[in-house]
């Protein structure tokens, strides 16, 4: 009797139905914007990261063009064998004086970056102490590491500062993570107590700046230069693909600090350098947004617009059961009931002509839409989704 090995991929699946939580994709066609097209459909989009509406922008894309020309389409192989080429370093140059930091390195994406940096840094006679709703790639790099892992109540200094009190002392090394700003909330970590704690216990902290960098701060540089920690002794870690409108990742920190990523990082040594169009897309998303501060200005009164309507219009009614999560960032979730709601409200508003997906268990812990604000909505975006939203919640 013969069995197929694969066949409890049909009752997983099955599984995933029922619970609510399927996903596929959804095809957008033409350029990123506040506005986009799918499936023939013009949307208004609120599901983008792409904070300051970049990824559209024609300077990024005419950069890519002229070093696509110059370099050709791809790095052909790892920094270490053959595929550094000038402009990297040129990327890297400019996130540290961004980041003022003494050095910087890229990786080919936030993800890598992440597993990279943490599993380079913490091997299996260290601890990691992370916060419980830290972003997949910590996560994984975390489990990579061979570390003992150890999560503390989400922005719970208290909790971390007990772990560290009863744990510390019995490992080697000690890597503190967080996300700068949480990604499915939008709320941001408490920097200043996580510094102080990792000079208390001699620590290692690392930050996740993904959805920080080039929206918070005075200068873009993210939530360190926001909570005025710009200079401290931690490591920092990004992205290129959401405010900076292109792809990849950044380590930024002491020189030392990179110096050694580069000979033990293997999510680094081992992996195809970032393209030339991506590479020369970031370093010019980087110059626009310090030249164009006017974007970060657009893009915070956009939010303050929508959370102030949100609250007015369904947060303060007690008969709307929506809850608007904590967030000081971009990131707007509107938590309900169930997964059911969740998918109730994204169709019915991508009917109406809004983009606002559902994100549901197990990516949350409570299923919500998430909206994200860019610096390209106007109150003709904002205020007919609100109208929307108010027109299908009364159907709930």
């Amino acid at each position: 009797m013969t069995t197929n090995p694969y066949a409890w991929i049909d009752d997983a699946l099955a599984t995933i139905h029922r619970a609510g939580w399927y996903r596929s994709v959804q095809t957008i066609q033409g350029r990123a914007g506040a506005v986009v097209e799918m499936d023939g459909q013009r949307v208004i989009n609120f599901a983008s990261n792409d904070y300051l509406g970049l990824a559209g922008d024609d300077r990024l894309i005419q950069a890519a063009i002229a070093a696509t020309q110059k370099y050709g389409t791809g790095s052909t192989g790892s920094r270490l064998v053959s595929g550094h080429r000038d402009i990297h370093q040129q990327l890297e140059r400019a996130i540290a004086a961004l980041k003022q930091t003494e050095d910087a390195l890229v990786f080919s994406s936030g993800y890598l970056a992440n597993l990279g940096t943490v599993s380079a840094l913490v091997g299996k006679r260290d601890l990691i102490l992370s916060d419980q709703y830290n972003h997949s790639s910590l996560v994984n790099g975390a489990i990579l590491s061979g570390a003992t892992v150890l999560k503390y109540a989400h922005c719970d200094a208290a909790e971390l500062q007990q772990h560290l009190e009863q744990h510390r002392d019995r490992y080697r090394r000690c890597l503190l993570l967080t996300d700068s700003v949480f990604s499915m909330d939008g709320d941001l970590c408490p920097l200043p107590e996580l510094l102080a704690l990792a000079e208390t216990f001699d620590a290692m902290l690392l930050v996740d700046e993904a959805h920080a960098t080039g929206v918070l701060g005075g200068t873009g540089a993210g939530c360190v230069e926001h909570f005025g920690c710009t200079g401290s002794t931690l490591i920092q870690v990004g992205t290129l693909s959401k405010a900076l409108g292109s792809l990849g990742g950044y380590v930024a920190g002491s020189a030392t600090l990179i110096d050694y990523l580069r000979n033990r990082s293997a999510g680094w040594i081992y992996t195809t350098a970032l393209s030339p169009a991506d590479t020369a897309a970031a370093l010019t998303a980087i110059a626009i947004a310090q030249q164009e501060p006017q974007r970060r200005t657009q893009l915070w009164q956009n939010v303050t617009a929508l959370k102030q309507a949100l609250t007015q219009k369904f947060v303060a009614s007690p008969n709307v059961d929506l809850k608007l999560l904590p967030s000081e960032s971009p990131i707007l979730s509107l938590q309900v009931g169930s997964p059911a709601i969740a998918l109730h409200l994204a169709t019915a508003l991508r009917q109406a002509g809004f983009f606002a997906p559902a994100i549901r268990p197990p990516t949350v812990p409570t299923s919500r839409l998430r909206l994200t604000l860019m610096a390209t909505h106007d109150k003709t975006h904002i205020d007919p989704f609100i109208t929307a939203l108010s027109d299908n919640v009364t159907l709930i």
